[in-house]
């Protein structure tokens, strides 16, 4: 059987293995970004808050998928709760990373005329600083939900949702009818779905962030 066979005959479980692979990534990447925006918020002033949360950040990076996902599994047990929590946890370097890039960024004198006109510090963080944070922002996302989509695979370890388990149930049953099919087919849609959530962020970037911000 060719791998164009393979997937036609098992096409209805792909798109929902495709489905909830996608939604897993999405998901986690949200969460992930309203921690991490909160996070870089809270620190940007700081010389030494920014440094401690990008630092901490970047300890769980170093951590290898596998051995952080066989410390959840014992607190969470197996399925879709271990998974996302260790994609959620990857995910906060690069979000708040360029969170705090981005509201460091801005250009005092654009807060000083904001506070000029009468904007508390509050409005001045939600209409000012945080809308010329955005494309910043926007692209830590793209980078965590485009490095999710391969450590999502690696989640099938822990029982967790998505087109790791066709990964997995291959390469254990290499040798045997369709094992390089169910493998091949896996990858595939983990490479195909990365495109096209590369797509959606360029839509993003193009609907949400001014010419003069892009130019």
């Amino acid at each position: 059987m060719t791998l164009f066979d393979y997937v036609a005959d098992r096409w209805d479980r792909l798109a929902l293995q495709s489905w909830l692979h996608v939604s897993e990534v999405v998901q986690s990447t949200l969460l992930a970004a309203v921690i991490g925006v909160l996070i870089g918020v809270a620190v940007y002033r700081s010389p030494v808050g920014s440094a401690v949360a990008t630092g901490l950040a970047s300890t769980i990076l170093t951590i290898p998928s596998f051995a952080l996902l066989g410390l959840l599994i014992p607190v969470f047990g197996l399925g879709p709760t271990p998974a996302v929590v260790a994609l959620v946890l990857y995910a906060l370097l690069p979000i708040t990373r360029n969170t705090i890039v981005g509201l460091a960024g801005v250009d005092p004198a654009v807060t000083d005329a904001a506070k000029g006109i009468g904007m508390g510090r509050f409005s001045v963080l939600t209409r000012v600083e945080l809308r010329l944070a955005w494309p910043a922002i926007l692209a830590g996302m793209r980078v965590a939900t485009q490095m999710l989509m391969g450590i999502a695979v690696i989640a099938a370890y822990a029982k967790g949702p998505g087109l790791g388990g066709e990964v997995f149930s291959g390469l254990t049953r290499a040798g045997s009818a369709n094992a390089t099919n169910q493998a091949l087919a896996g990858t595939l849609g983990v490479v195909i779905l990365a495109l096209l959530l590369e797509g959606v962020y360029f839509l993003i970037a193009r609907f949400t962030v001014s010419r003069g911000i892009r130019g």
